[in-house]
């Protein structure tokens, strides 16, 4: 336990280091080459225009077919505005960025309720949100956001330009879907280009949190390489599903190598008013 503590505290410095450098190189820089315009945001600091990229539409139609809540209102909203409000305020107090979303076993619904919790911290305004598929092997945010051939990731992950791999929903939220599944995930998750590619989004987008969708707990290390680099992470579990052994195991191993922020109970069928919410409040 304590050689683990000690890498993810080792990790983070290093991540915080090479942050830092990046923004030390960019320094008075005018523009990012190939990012488009910057703007600058409520501290007067620049950052690369969200404008650069090609915009996607959700149409409450679409919203309703991937169960995309957070753009219904109201009623199918609630939910992930209540954790969306949750996840700032932890965040916001211990100055976390870097956000995991990940799951015990597969079919749990995460990816789902990571681009919820996006599209609903959006919303928010004051916000810039950056949200990527990396789940590598099994990436689901482009049949979500229903586009056709989005560009592999990869590509992003080993110096490509945002502008080329990434799309916009309204001003404030960045979306990097996959369109290409890899069977080398877990070597891909943990090289060190990857880590330097999110140090340089970091620096040139400037988002206040990023949101990684990675693979499960169970079944590959894909997500136990990259955890030490993110501030903290959501375990999704579905009810009538996901058993409490493997539940105590994922939050355990979560534990273990980053902050777990929470678990988030999906799926849910059956609730009563205590542990649902007052529809007559609308």
């Amino acid at each position: 336990m304590e050689r683990l503590e000690a890498a993810m505290v080792k990790a983070r410095a290093a991540r915080q280091e090479a942050l830092e450098r990046a923004r030390a190189a960019k320094g008075g820089a005018k523009g990012v080459e190939g990012e488009g315009p910057e703007v600058a945001d409520q501290n007067g600091d620049q950052r690369a225009d969200l404008a650069a990229l090609p915009p996607v539409i959700l149409s409450p139609d679409l919203a309703r077919r991937q169960r995309l809540g957070a753009l219904l209102g109201q009623g199918p909203a609630t939910p992930h505005d209540i954790l969306r409000s949750r996840v700032v305020r932890q965040m916001g107090e211990k100055g976390w960025k870097r956000l995991a979303v990940t799951s015990p076993t597969t079919k749990c619904g995460k990816s789902t309720l990571a681009l919820n919790l996006a599209l609903s911290l959006a919303r928010y305004g004051q916000f810039r949100i950056l949200l990527l598929d990396l789940d590598l092997r099994h990436p689901s945010l482009a049949s979500l956001l229903e586009l056709r051939d989005p560009p592999e990731i990869t590509g992003l992950l080993r110096g490509g330009k945002l502008a080329r791999h990434g799309y916009s929903y309204g001003p404030n939220l960045a979306l990097v879907p996959n369109g290409l599944a890899r069977i080398d995930s877990a070597e891909l998750l943990q090289d060190a280009t990857t880590l330097a590619a999110l140090d340089r989004l970091e620096a040139e987008w400037r988002p206040d949190i990023v949101i990684c969708d990675l693979p499960p707990m169970q079944g590959n290390d894909d997500t136990l390489g990259f955890l030490p680099h993110v501030d903290c992470a959501l375990i999704v579990a579905a009810a009538e599903m996901t058993t409490l052994p493997q539940l105590d195991r994922c939050e355990s191993e979560v534990g273990q190598l980053t902050n777990v922020l929470g678990v988030v109970l999906n799926k849910c069928r059956y609730t009563d008013r205590n542990t649902g919410f007052d529809q007559s409040y609308y």
